[in-house]
């Protein structure tokens, strides 16, 4: 099976390990992995790295995100999704856009945000939302994050899913860990009548984005009509996401003999040192570099397939 990353558009009500695990049946192979947990309420784009390429996710989980989501005010649940039960209720219908808006540009920019309780989150060495389910209070610290933009699209009463509920239509673009739900709830909280995340689809992780990536279902059909997986090899997929460095083969030697690069290219937390493939060959990731300080440093090196 190729190295590189395959992009899906994951279903709901599949967990993000689900689709690893259906993957790793089509793609024939144990090593895959993914660039960063979707709920199963969630649906759009899973990144997964095949082979070689797992060793790419770790620099694809801290890229921005953008999603689209539906965000319920007028009703609080204890998991901050649609999936928990409703602990409050309360009427948003008298609220205008304008004070909407207020809100919401109060939790846009860099804040403060408090994980909801039912993340993945360790807590004393256990997953917050296991000790939540075991019947234990969790409260989890504030932690910075980014919201470059809080959109508000659309505005609906909802009479028919409980009076004085309306839901909001947005999107927003996040920085790495920053939780939608807990989004919802703030902006519930904010307007005093509580919120709560009822969809939820991820649209954008760094530069790749969801328009065009086939399902899980898609894949399945391709591999079940003999067709092989459209996996984006790893130079061009590193080449789609980081700054990149051009190498020769002599450059390339060096640094998979473990010696240090010259400086030279991005100055960059994060490049892509490539190489020109050999007679036709598609170009060759030879490792990903930290080019920030004074001297090249080499965050990972991959060995020739």
């Amino acid at each position: 099976m190729t190295d590189g990353l395959l992009l899906v558009d994951k279903p709901a009500g599949w967990t993000s390990h689900d689709v690893v695990a259906r993957t790793r049946r089509l793609a024939g192979t144990r090593r895959v992995g993914h660039a960063g947990t979707l709920d199963p309420m969630a649906t759009g784009l899973l990144v997964l790295g095949i082979n070689r390429a797992t060793k790419l996710l770790t620099f694809l989980v801290g890229c921005d995100k953008t999603y689209t989501a539906t965000i319920r005010l007028g009703q609080t649940t204890v998991t901050d999704d649609a999936e928990g039960d409703i602990t409050a209720s309360a009427d948003a219908t008298g609220l205008s856009e304008a004070t909407i808006r207020t809100a919401i540009a109060g939790l846009t920019g860099d804040i403060e945000q408090v994980p909801s309780s039912v993340s993945a989150i360790k807590v004393d060495g256990k997953r917050a939302y296991a000790k939540v389910r075991g019947g234990d209070e969790v409260k989890l610290k504030a932690r910075p994050v980014t919201v470059s933009s809080f959109d508000l699209r659309s505005i609906e009463a909802r009479p028919e899913v409980g009076p004085g509920v309306l839901d909001l239509e947005v999107e927003v673009e996040v920085s790495s860990g920053t939780y939608v739900r807990a989004l919802a709830r703030d902006l519930g909280a904010a307007l005093g009548v509580g919120g709560h995340l009822t969809a939820l689809r991820r649209t954008r992780v760094g530069r790749y984005r969801v328009d065009d990536v086939p399902t899980l279902e898609d894949l399945t059909s391709r591999v079940q009509a003999g067709d092989s997986l459209p996996v984006l090899p790893m130079a061009d997929a590193a080449r789609a996401q980081f700054a990149v460095r051009e190498l020769d083969e002599a450059q390339a030697r060096t640094l998979r003999y473990g010696q240090k690069l010259a400086p030279g290219g991005p100055t960059e937390a994060v490049v892509a040192a490539i190489a020109p493939g050999h007679e036709g060959e598609p170009d060759d990731l030879v490792a990903i570099l930290d080019q920030s300080g004074p001297h090249p440093r080499s965050s990972v090196v991959f060995p020739l397939a």
